[in-house]
């Protein structure tokens, strides 16, 4: 996904420099074929929802993100402005998930000096502690 998600972005980028030199006029007409074309699609898809790939979402999602509610529904998107600011929250979401993520599972090592220190009471007690149970589990760990 994480490939897909540059790929898409290298791309837009060179669609982006290559409208530099268009006129406002020819961009004017693009937007307006392309939303022509939107609207087609969504006439032949009918009831049936379109299907975004996870880089698709995540590219969708940090263009539109930054535009005010009232301004996304203005456009013409395949999917609803509230489902772009879901899947922006998503992103989100799972990127702080990944970053809070412990780094090894489990619960964190004794400190060697508290096991030698723990160790020692233990032989000292007469029978081991509890059935020299206390002694095996720290030996072993």
């Amino acid at each position: 996904m994480l490939l897909r998600l540059a790929y898409l972005g290298v791309t837009n980028v060179f669609a982006l420099l290559r409208l530099l030199p268009v006129s406002s006029r020819d961009k004017d007409a693009e937007i307006l074929a392309l939303r022509h074309q939107l609207l087609v699609l969504q006439r032949q898809l009918g009831p049936d929802r379109a299907q975004f790939t996870p880089a698709d979402r995540a590219l969708l999602a940090a263009l539109l993100h930054r535009l005010p509610r009232n301004v996304l529904k203005r456009l013409r998107l395949v999917v609803r402005p509230d489902t772009v600011l879901r899947w922006h929250r998503d992103m989100l979401a799972r990127r702080h998930a990944c970053r809070s993520r412990p780094r090894r599972p489990g619960r964190p090592r004794s400190v060697r000096s508290v096991r030698a220190l723990v160790l020692r009471l233990v032989l000292r007690i007469p029978g081991g502690g509890i059935a020299g149970y206390t002694a095996s589990c720290w030996c072993s760990g």
